[in-house]
């Protein structure tokens, strides 16, 4: 909150951690000497004190603490209570990656109806083809033809349980509980690493400081594992070399905002692989249903542990190039 003249009235303890000053030294200075280029916002000042405008957006830098630039996204508005200006200032990387977590938002709703209606279209078809195949190989004049109707019975059955799948996240109510993601996390790894015993290191970087949070413990550990193990499944050729890594690494962000609404605290888990890298045409769509860049994949495993984790208020992220691919899972702590 700036006054008319342009000297601090109030900052928040983002705008202290960016630049490294506190509140107390802040106030009362002339906000315009912080910003690399001051002229942009002292037009802002003038314009919103002369009604010229309600609102200016800019682009703008703010000196950083170590005199690095921090580019940030810039709009002055008059806040007419007090007769000051408000000003919001939001750090480049942050709007990109709210934009993104919109997006992913919007898509996973958007999946969400069409699973509902899918599911509902495909199922009653599957009901009476599978009913029919069974009353007609009672009804064959020979043994033998009865292999053509068991594979149609087999494989309606094998339909109905990728409905199953996709319905799986909306059908049950969060057994809610206090939640030890590093015990989550390490139950993941044993199941893997059954899984691939030989050729695979999972490493672990955690951060031990980090709270329990609320969730429901299955479906957390169902989202890290169709993570990890789509990682393993992308390091098969390194596997097979001796050399493949996948590392869970837990870290704790502060005054990050997640579905519109801020947090305090929120757990940053990453998985990190040195795998070949999610391929470029693919990196937008992993999250869709049935999009999978594997022969033998279902495209449901990401999509069921993006549907379970924006349950528990977060979002999974997703950053590749080859020799590492990193999908970070934000939760909600405080």
């Amino acid at each position: 909150m700036l006054a008319p003249d342009g000297t601090t009235a109030f900052v928040n303890a983002a705008l202290e951690d960016a630049l490294g000053l506190s509140r107390r030294a802040l106030r009362g200075a002339d906000f315009c000497p912080l910003l690399a280029d001051p002229g942009p916002l002292r037009q802002a000042l003038a314009g919103v004190q002369a009604q010229d405008f309600a609102a200016l957006r800019f682009a703008a830098e703010l000196n950083g603490p170590l005199g690095q630039p921090l580019p940030v996204q810039a709009t002055a508005s008059l806040h007419e209570p007090t007769g000051g200006v408000l000003l919001e200032l939001w750090p480049l990387h942050a709007q990109a990656r709210h934009e993104r977590e919109e997006h992913l938002r919007a898509q996973g709703e958007a999946h969400k109806e069409l699973i509902r209606n899918l599911a509902h279209e495909i199922r009653n078809p599957l009901g009476g083809i599978r009913g029919a195949a069974q009353l007609l190989e009672l009804e064959l004049p020979a043994p033998d033809l009865a292999d053509y109707t068991r594979v149609i019975i087999r494989e309606a059955d094998r339909l109905q349980i990728l409905v199953d799948r996709l319905l799986e996240p909306h059908r049950h109510p969060r057994r809610m509980a206090d939640v030890n993601i590093h015990e989550v996390c390490e139950h993941v790894r044993e199941l893997v690493l059954a899984e691939y015993s030989h050729g695979l290191q999972v490493a672990r970087d955690y951060d031990a400081s980090i709270p329990e949070l609320r969730g429901d413990r299955d479906q957390l550990v169902q989202a890290l594992l169709n993570i990890v193990r789509n990682a393993a499944q992308a390091l098969h050729a390194r596997i097979a070399a001796g050399n493949a890594r996948i590392e869970l690494r837990t870290r704790v962000a502060r005054q990050l905002t997640l579905g519109r609404q801020r947090h305090r605290l929120a757990l940053l888990l990453d998985v990190i692989d040195n795998g070949p890298g999610v391929p470029r045409e693919l990196q937008e769509r992993i999250f869709v249903p049935l999009v999978t860049g594997r022969a033998q994949g279902t495209g449901l495993g990401l999509t069921l542990a993006q549907a379970f984790v924006q349950r528990h208020g977060g979002i999974i992220e997703c950053e590749s190039r080859p020799g590492c691919t990193r999908f970070g899972v934000l939760l909600p702590l405080a």
